[in-house]
């Protein structure tokens, strides 16, 4: 009997979703002779009435799909099925709805592509319904845990250098300090590689505790020796400083840390200080064709797995191979970036200030 299986995309989006839901499709089609439903809005279209899915033709599914941004079956970063916001004001669990469409849909498998926090709500959602499901994880912000890459992280890195790319002649031309703000909920993935690959003098991150007399320090350094202009990347998560609280009562509030820095930094050097906040902007260009190749190499994966009758998985890239990982070890985790990693050491040898004392 021919299988039908599910595919949804949940959270934000991010670049090579569209590249995964085509590589799930194919390989079950050409591999298995299955059939793949996609499901409209994550969990939002399986609270729909009638239920907000699809069959997918592999035909339709052309090269073309792999390089546009987004994804084409849509996504949600809202309403939990456990405690779905009402009209009233109230809240109410919606999960036994989601098990009545999963039966109705006659799925025998499904795939959801999310970060930590959707894939613990699916895995949650899913389990009690019987029906074995597999992760595919993405985020911008590369912090699922057990991956060494997720979907999209890759494309965010290259949105975020070639930005440093092009404030750096700007930077230059009126001597100021240009600061960038990119994403990073928790983690500095982002930050750190793009700060690296695009020659930032001075990059801050959540998990180095960092103070602004080293980050000034280090600026007037520059300026001493001829440098009038400097680069400064800091993720949205980095935090105030631990320095003692401005006169001024300024703070910054989690999306306002950019402005605020550039605002400290003209104040305490004299010079002139500019802040880009990218935000959305890391999410929604072409993937990259790492992020393709890994997308693909994933959600092919996905479905070798629900062929091997396996369920409460991740597929997940490990030294340079995709394996599956339990949920059970993903879920309710995080991955941050080392303070004692590559990517920091990297940093430090080419002179570039994390904002503490190493």
């Amino acid at each position: 009997m021919t299988k039908r299986i599910g595919i949804l995309t949940s959270g934000g989006d991010c670049a090579g979703l569209n590249a995964v839901i085509r590589a799930v499709t194919l390989r079950a089609h050409h591999g298995y002779g299955w059939k793949t439903v996609g499901i409209g809005y994550g969990t939002l279209g399986l609270l729909e009435r009638p239920v907000n899915a699809r069959e997918l033709d592999p035909a339709r599914l052309d090269a073309a799909l792999a390089h546009r941004g987004g994804t084409f079956l849509g996504s949600t970063n809202r309403g939990d099925p456990f405690a779905f916001p009402m009209s009233d004001g109230s809240v109410r669990d919606r999960s036994g709805e989601v098990a009545d469409a999963i039966a109705a849909l006659g799925l025998d498998g499904l795939i959801g592509v999310g970060g930590d926090g959707s894939l613990a709500i699916l895995r949650r959602l899913f389990g009690p319904t019987g029906v074995p499901f597999v992760g595919v994880p993405k985020t911008i912000d590369n912090d699922v845990a057990n991956t060494e890459r997720a979907v999209g992280y890759s494309t965010a890195i290259a949105i975020a250098t070639e930005a440093l790319d092009r404030l750096q002649p700007t930077g230059a031309s009126h001597d100021r300090i240009m600061v960038l703000e990119v994403m990073g909920r928790d983690a500095g993935h982002i930050a750190i590689a793009a700060g690296i690959a695009g020659g930032a003098d001075v990059v801050l991150i959540p998990e180095i505790g960092w103070r602004l007399a080293h980050v000034t320090g280090h600026i007037a350094a520059m300026r001493a020796l001829g440098r009038r202009a400097a680069l400064v990347v800091v993720a949205e998560a980095a935090g105030k400083s631990d320095d003692p609280p401005d006169p001024s009562g300024d703070a910054p509030d989690r999306h306002g840390m950019g402005e605020w820095l550039a605002q400290r930094l003209a104040k305490a050097t004299g010079a002139e200080a500019r802040a880009t906040v990218l935000g959305h902007v890391q999410r929604g260009a072409e993937p990259t064709a790492e992020d393709r190749l890994l997308a693909s190499a994933l959600g092919v994966r996905a479905v070798d797995v629900l062929a091997e009758g396996k369920g409460d998985r991740m597929v997940a890239w490990w030294n340079r191979q995709v394996i599956d990982v339990p949920l059970d070890k993903v879920v309710g985790r995080s991955h941050t970036v080392d303070p004692d990693g590559t990517l920091v050491r990297t940093a430090r040898a080419l002179g570039i200030c994390l904002g503490d004392a190493g």
